[in-house]
């Protein structure tokens, strides 16, 4: 399975999730379902990030890329989901510049306290500090399969245990609240079963320009032709 066979997966189940957040109620089994589904993306892009910052040509172009798509993003990314935070585009470019301050930051305190403040300007994003977490996970475990494991059951055990929390406090028993974290750490573990046993460390060979700026376009896009839709519904 490829790198682009992956990212469509993930875009499918990405829009999966907007849908339910748009149209539908959370509490119903299918606005959850689909929410929970959708989990996948977030930490399939993360790990795609740190193999995409290492391998790209150019890091500058690569972090101007995501900055001027969430630049795009972000009117249509308010409108639907109705909250004065930065898109999912916003969080990936606070999590490249993680990246940046571990390469290029040399004095060990002066790059913790970049990495510090960097993942602390995530918590006004989607998937706050979640996504700087999985980022430094995939990063240290960068190469090694035995190491991306950990990573993912890390990253299933920090999700899981914000989620469980989450629900807890709503009111769920505790029974529900542990079923319902399951659900939704779904996604995580699909990912790290993808990447540790199918995926095979390739891009598409017809991948092309097409395959490069697709996802980039169709973030703002998806949520540009949603919101539409409720508005004319």
């Amino acid at each position: 399975m490829n790198r682009d066979v992956i990212k469509y997966i993930a875009i499918i189940t990405m829009t999966l999730n907007h849908i339910s957040n748009i149209f539908l109620d959370p509490d119903t089994l299918l606005g959850e379902a689909l929410l929970d589904i959708g989990y996948f993306t977030a930490v399939t892009m993360c790990y795609f990030l740190v193999e995409g910052y290492h391998y790209t040509h150019s890091k500058k172009k690569y972090g101007q890329r995501l900055l001027v798509f969430a630049l795009i993003s972000q009117i249509p990314f308010q409108e639907a989901v109705g909250a004065a935070a930065f898109n999912m585009l916003f969080t990936l470019f606070f999590c490249f510049l993680i990246l940046c301050a571990k390469e290029y930051i040399r004095r060990p305190a002066e790059r913790t306290v970049a990495i510090i403040c960097l993942t602390a300007c995530t918590l006004f994003g989607d998937w706050a500090l979640l996504a700087a977490v999985f980022t430094l996970l995939f990063d240290w475990s960068r190469g090694d399969k035995k190491k991306t494991a950990w990573a993912y059951g890390i990253a299933f055990v920090v999700f899981g245990g914000i989620n469980f929390l989450s629900y807890y406090m709503a009111g769920d028993a505790v029974g529900q609240a542990l079923l319902r974290t399951l659900a939704a750490g779904g996604g995580i573990i699909v990912s790290g079963v993808i990447m540790l046993c199918f995926y095979n460390g390739k891009k598409s060979p017809r991948s092309g320009k097409f395959g490069k700026w697709f996802f980039y376009v169709y973030y703002p896009a998806h949520l540009a032709v949603l919101v539409l839709l409720r508005a004319v519904m």
